[in-house]
Parts: structure tokens; sequence; C-alpha cells
């Protein structure tokens, strides 16, 4: 690979990783103002394109889904977020062929991933289910093995992997739409787009050339690692909670913080609140849940933000104490946003603006910690680099 190819790896990784950000934010916007389901139909929307504008198509959309009426304010949203993601399907593809470009064997998987991809859409709209989930798995696996098996450095086998990742994130914001807001597909859905968006960011991290010389600070890197883990799991719960509606679950306004319902020990079904499927044809839209178990869900939310808040803060002092002071104030930064973000949103009754802030602001905490991770990782040799980049 040229040092100009590599130059438009580099930037194409960066675009995408920022159009990512922007699609988790968008999407967040999406899901809090309810309109994960104003497009009953994947992926059309009342059988258009786009959506339903004009009178007559707007009465043939009622008439087609009579259980799911036409609400235009929330139907373009969906949809808009649907060519959003097709578009950030587009720029992976891209990055995919890219960084496998001269391998015969990874390039023909991800060429070959994506047109199963694109098939099993087809026949999906054409009701056949079966077929086009077995080509859509098959789609994920292809780009997943050429990952694995490609003999470049990592950020190139993660452009290849975000292929798979993506086309399983089409998959979960299917579910959403035909399982009725499952709480966890919608969880499931939230991570992957925080992984599309991490992969994205970290190889174009890399590729940017941030690096440590050596690798004194291999001490640090697992003590980041760390960090992820459990910030992952922090947004999973937030995910739970959010597709449960248990956002709420303990009030909001005076009492609701650090109480719950005015209590420090209010009812909580911790067993009902974590149940993972509950079957198939339940629409979940509002919830399903009594307030107890909502209440569960809630108050494990925030004992999880209270034990992330204690191990990433106390990372960013041992990030900045290794000479990384930038990157231990951008964690300590992000980190007492999402705090204050979280706060509000109970105390102010989950105003939308500060919910949407809240899920851009736990990327930008991911992304921080994947700048130190980045750091922490011993430099190429740039001949070295380049030549791998060739193989």
């Amino acid at each position: 690979m040229s040092s100009r190819s590599l130059r438009w790896l580099r930037w194409l990784a960066l675009f995408a990783a920022v159009f990512a950000f922007g699609l988790v934010m968008f999407g967040a916007f999406v899901r809090l103002s309810n309109a994960g389901l104003s497009c009953p139909d994947w992926p059309t929307c009342y059988g258009q394109v786009t959506w339903p504008q004009h009178a007559q198509a707007v009465a043939h959309a009622d008439a087609a889904f009579p259980d799911r009426p036409y609400e235009a304010h929330k139907a373009w949203r969906e949809q808009v977020h649907r060519f959003l993601a097709g578009t950030l399907g587009v720029l992976v593809l891209l990055l995919a062929l890219l960084a496998s470009w001269r391998r015969r064997d990874a390039l023909l998987a991800v060429l070959v991933g994506a047109v199963f991809a694109a098939l099993g859409v087809g026949l999906y709209m054409r009701g056949e289910h079966l077929w086009s989930s077995l080509l859509a798995a098959c789609a994920i696996a292809l780009p997943l093995i050429a990952a694995i098996r490609l003999p470049r450095p990592g950020a190139w086998k993660i452009c290849v992997l975000a292929l798979a990742v993506i086309i399983f994130q089409a998959m979960l914001g299917m579910w959403t739409v035909t399982l009725l807001l499952k709480p966890i597909v919608v969880m499931g859905h939230l991570l992957g787009g925080m992984a599309t968006f991490a992969l994205l960011a970290y190889a174009a991290l890399r590729f940017a050339g941030v690096a440590a010389a050596g690798d004194g600070l291999a001490d640090l890197r697992r003590l980041v690692a760390v960090g992820i883990v459990l910030l992952l799991c922090q947004i999973a719960l937030g995910g739970w909670t959010s597709a449960n509606y248990a956002a709420l679950a303990c009030g909001y306004g005076p009492g609701s913080f650090p109480e719950c319902l005015g209590q420090w020990a209010p009812p909580a079904d911790f067993r009902e609140g974590f149940v993972l499927w509950r079957g198939i044809g339940v629409n979940y839209e509002g919830g399903v849940l009594d307030m107890a178990a909502r209440s569960a869900i809630q108050i494990a939310h925030r004992l999880g933000a209270l034990v992330v808040f204690c191990y990433l803060g106390w990372l960013a002092v041992r990030t900045a104490r290794h000479g990384l002071r930038a990157l231990g104030l951008a964690i300590a930064l992000a980190l007492a946003a999402q705090v204050l973000l979280g706060i509000s949103n109970v105390y102010f009754g989950l105003p939308l603006a500060v919910a949407t802030a809240h899920n851009g602001t736990a990327a930008l905490l991911l992304f921080t910690l994947l700048a130190t991770l980045a750091r922490t990782q011993r430099r190429h040799d740039a001949s070295m680099f380049l030549s791998l980049g060739r193989a």
C-alpha cells in the first residue's frame, strides 16, 4: 500500500469515526423521542423509500398499518436515521476494501460479504426471512474471518472487522422494529453503535500515529483496558434502563436523587427487572415492567455509575502521573460531564437535549479511554508499518 493510499485510509477512518459519533447522537435522539417504531416496516417506511408526505400517501399508510397511525414528526426521524446508518455502512465498506487491498482472499471475503448483505435485505423485503437470515449470517462471518486472518497490523484488521460489526448492527436495527422494541435488542443496538464508533475511532487513532515509543506504559494499558470494559458494561446498563423506560423510575425533582422516590431503600424487584428474554410478540413501547422492577433497574444503573466514576476518576489521576496529563484531564472532564448530565436527566425529568447529550458524552468518554489505550500501545516502526500495509 502506497503512502498516498495510507493517507486516504487515515482520513477515511477519521471521517467515518466522526460520522459514527454523529449517528450515535442522532440514534439517541430518535430513541429518546419515542420514534423507534414510527416506521413499522423495515427498511422502508410505510412501504416507501422515504416516508409518506402527501395526503394520499398518508391515507394509504394508515390503511396498510391500522395499528400504527402515521406520525410525520416521528417517521422522518427514524427513516433519516436509517439513511445515515446506510451511509456509514458504505464508508465502512470502503475502509474494509482499502484495508484488504492486494490481499485477494480478504478482498474477496469483503466483497462477497457485502453482496450477501445486500441480497439478504432484498430477500427480507420479499418475505424470505429464513434465507435472508442465512445470507446475513454469512455476510457477518466472511469479513470477521478475513479480519482474523489478515496479515496486517491491527488498524487494518479493525477496518475489516468493522464491516462485520455494522452488518450485525443493521440486523439489530431491523429486529428493533420487527420485535417491537424488545429491550435486549434495543440495548444491543446501542452497544453495536458504540462498538462501531469505538472500532473506527481506534483505527483512526492508530493510523494517525498515536502510540508510545516503547513498552514503558504497559501497566497503564492494562488499567485502561479494564476501564473500557467497565464503561461498556455501564453503557449496556444505561441501554437497559432506557429500553425498559426506567430512566425516571425514581421520580424527578426533589427526592429523586440521590434518593429514589424520596427513599434510600424503595421497593425494588431486581429479579423481574433483569429478565433478558420475555418471548416474542409483546409490544415494549412505553415499557411493560411495574414500578418496583423499573426502580431496581434505575438503582442498579446508579450503583454501576458509582463504580465507574470511582475507577475512572482514579484512572485519570494515574494517567496524568504517567506523564499523559492531557489525556488524564480529558478523562476527568468527560467523566464529570457524564455524571452531571445523568443527574440532570433525573432531576429535570429527562429533557430530550440533556438525555441525548448523555449518550454522546458516553461516546466521548469512551473515546478518551481509546485515545489513552492507543497512546500506551507500542509504536510501529514507520518502514515496517508501510511494508505490512503493502503485504
